[in-house]
């Protein structure tokens, strides 16, 4: 693989700023699946064992760049000292002295958890200066979310423009190799199963893997846009109106293809 892992670094000593997915539901203050943190521990525990002092950041939900408590990580950075058996610092900020301070402090193996990036609006607006102020917390990157890889957004994309060496972790690692060979040498049948809300946003990855899958499977509320471009009557449900000639060329271009695309009944 042409990426280069985190097995690839020497983290003893240095500041890892990790970039994880713990975007994870919360209820009654507590994490209520924990499926996402699980996921990230290989990567952490590595890190730990080689000596890092590793900065954790990650976003949840949708507080639109400005603090919201119900959106707070530290019930994520008490979850993950279970998990991991020991303490995860948690800090309520995202940058600045105070952060700098706490993460400057941390030793060798010792993790820091920083508040929800998306506190702040220059996350989603992958705004340079606030990437340059998290790349103060930074010596090393490692992307390790990959739910959020194909954001450019301050942590996925202006961070590790500034910060070398940048690499991925090892679950971010893992899904590229699975992505490859899907793509490059897949099992048959090979079916690609489709959901959201928007045609619009699916276009270009339907365009792509039109000529790689046997068939798509097409639920959520997009399926509506696909439904009334074959005639189908849809009632009050959600339509791209605009979308739906688009929608009955990709199902032309489909049945040219001999490729099916299954929609609910």
């Amino acid at each position: 693989m042409s990426k280069r892992s985190v097995r690839d670094i020497e983290p003893r000593g240095r500041l890892v700023f990790c970039r994880v997915d713990f975007n994870v539901p919360i209820a009654g203050g507590r994490v209520s699946d924990d499926t996402r943190i699980r996921a990230s521990l290989q990567t952490l525990r590595l890190l730990s064992e080689r000596g890092g002092r590793t900065v954790l950041a990650s976003h949840l939900g949708r507080p639109k760049g400005k603090p919201d408590p119900s959106l707070s990580l530290r019930p994520v950075a008490t979850r993950l000292s279970e998990l991991l058996g020991a303490e995860v610092g948690f800090v309520p900020e995202i940058v600045g002295p105070a952060a700098e301070r706490t993460a400057r402090g941390l030793e060798q193996g010792r993790f820091l958890l920083l508040e929800n990036l998306r506190f702040d609006p220059g996350e989603e607006r992958n705004d340079p200066a606030f990437a340059a102020a998290l790349a103060r917390l930074a010596e090393v990157y490692v992307g390790d979310a990959f739910g959020a890889a194909h954001r450019a957004h301050a942590s996925v994309d202006g961070l590790p423009r500034l910060v070398r060496p940048a690499v991925c972790g090892l679950l971010l690692e893992a899904e590229i190799r699975q992505l490859g060979r899907l793509l490059e040498q897949p099992d048959r049948p090979f079916v690609a199963i489709l959901g959201g809300a928007k045609v619009s946003d699916k276009i270009p990855l339907v365009e792509n893997l039109l000529p790689r899958v046997d068939a798509f499977l097409v639920g959520g509320a997009m399926a509506y846009t696909f439904l009334k471009a074959r005639g189908a009557p849809v009632g009050r449900s959600r339509v791209e109106e605009d979308q739906v000639g688009m929608a009955g060329r990709l199902l032309a271009a489909a049945e040219r293809g001999g490729k099916a695309i299954v929609l609910p009944v």
